[in-house]
């Protein structure tokens, strides 16, 4: 005689083991988007700024309603970080990325380089991983005059 064993509660185990696997999938597609969204939006500022520190780091004006000046644009460490700053600001953009940290870097006299950086609070997390991190993003911009 055949003895059959009791199988009563594995497809409870099995429902169990895919619903955590379901959930950590949840949580990974959440925590990957957040982090997206929020380099997404600092890739714009960034870019934002060098733009905006092009414009106004060399000339202390906006070139758009000022004019060029007839020289060179020479850019300096302080301007670009002056201007960076400035832009920040006037955008609200150390209240909607708190810890936001930016820098502004003149390489070769003409182009500037903007590095943002902010802390990435993750919205969920799996028991055991990293609760946070932290999200940068360049953006550059060349202010020269030809003259021809």
């Amino acid at each position: 005689m055949t003895r059959r064993r009791d199988e009563s509660g594995q497809v409870t185990l099995l429902v169990i083991g895919f619903a955590m696997v379901i959930a950590m999938a949840v949580v990974v597609v959440v925590d990957a988007s957040a982090a997206y969204l929020q380099r997404s939006g600092l890739d714009t500022l960034a870019d934002g700024a060098a733009l905006r520190d092009a414009d106004l780091g060399a000339t202390g004006e906006d070139v758009y309603t000022g004019g060029v000046p007839g020289d060179r644009l020479a850019l300096t460490d302080a301007e670009a970080q002056r201007a960076v700053e400035e832009y920040l600001r006037s955008l609200d953009a150390y209240a909607s990325y708190p810890g936001l940290v930016a820098r502004a870097v003149v390489v070769g006299g003409d182009t500037v380089r903007v590095e943002l950086t902010a802390p990435l609070d993750l919205r969920l997390s799996i028991p055991g991983s990293p609760g946070a991190g932290s999200v940068r993003a360049t953006g550059s911009a060349v202010s020269s005059l030809d003259a021809g």
